[in-house]
């Protein structure tokens, strides 16, 4: 019989009632308003999406990687997992509590990223790292990685969507280095998402990792 769930803490966000939850060891959850964003068990994509993207610019010299949104660690650990020792990986995670449960409760399931010397955690909206590194003069990123609790999709404002959107990708496409790579996680295939990739001048491949059940989306998009 499974054990139940545990309540570890409960947390008011702007966007509601942030929650992690724990059933025996290694077993997590965290939720918004009781709907699942994350679940440890449900990681393949994850996974996926840092240890492809950062195996794409680990060869280059002191490569300098900036991940969106921390949630369990699991994209981190993946991506820390295949860069250099001299690498350098910024996350942007906009709840502090989520990199206190990371150091905390969540520690051991990242494998303790978090103490890696080679990671910077900004408590801000990646939006903004992104925005900074676009502009002329400043360091630019190898790789940018996207892991939020929502994807593009087709409801994604087109032109104005602050990660998905026109303007969006054509900022992280002047935060990027010279070939660099922007990797994004999704719920499902987004059509228009592709389209306004390509149109930002990047090479697009999308892959569904592992077999069976749900698959969520990868999208690799490497600048052109």
């Amino acid at each position: 019989m499974a054990q139940p769930w545990q309540t570890i803490e409960t947390v008011d966000t702007p966007n509601g009632k942030l929650e992690l939850r724990q059933r025996g060891e290694r077993d997590f959850l965290i939720l918004i308003n009781n709907r699942v964003l994350m679940n440890s068990s449900a990681n393949r994509s994850e996974l996926f999406l840092g240890e492809h993207a950062c195996s794409l610019v680990a060869e280059r010299p002191k490569p300098r990687v900036l991940i969106g949104g921390l949630g369990m660690g699991l994209t981190l650990r993946a991506a820390l997992d295949v860069l250099p020792a001299d690498a350098k990986v910024t996350v942007a995670e906009l709840n502090p509590v989520v990199v206190m449960w990371g150091k905390g409760p969540l520690a051991g399931l990242m494998k303790h990223a978090l103490d890696d010397p080679r990671v910077l955690v900004k408590i801000c909206d990646v939006a903004k790292v992104i925005e900074q590194a676009a502009q002329k003069g400043q360091d630019k990123f190898d790789a940018v990685i996207i892991d939020l609790y929502e994807g593009p999709h087709t409801g994604t404002d087109a032109r104005n969507d602050p990660f998905y959107g026109s303007r969006a990708l054509a900022l992280t496409r002047n935060a990027l280095s010279k070939k660099g790579v922007f990797a994004v996680w999704g719920e499902a295939p987004d059509a228009g998402f592709e389209k306004r990739l390509v149109a930002s001048e990047f090479s697009v491949t999308m892959e569904r990792p592992g077999r069976g059940g749900l698959r969520h989306v990868v999208y690799t998009a490497v600048k052109g």
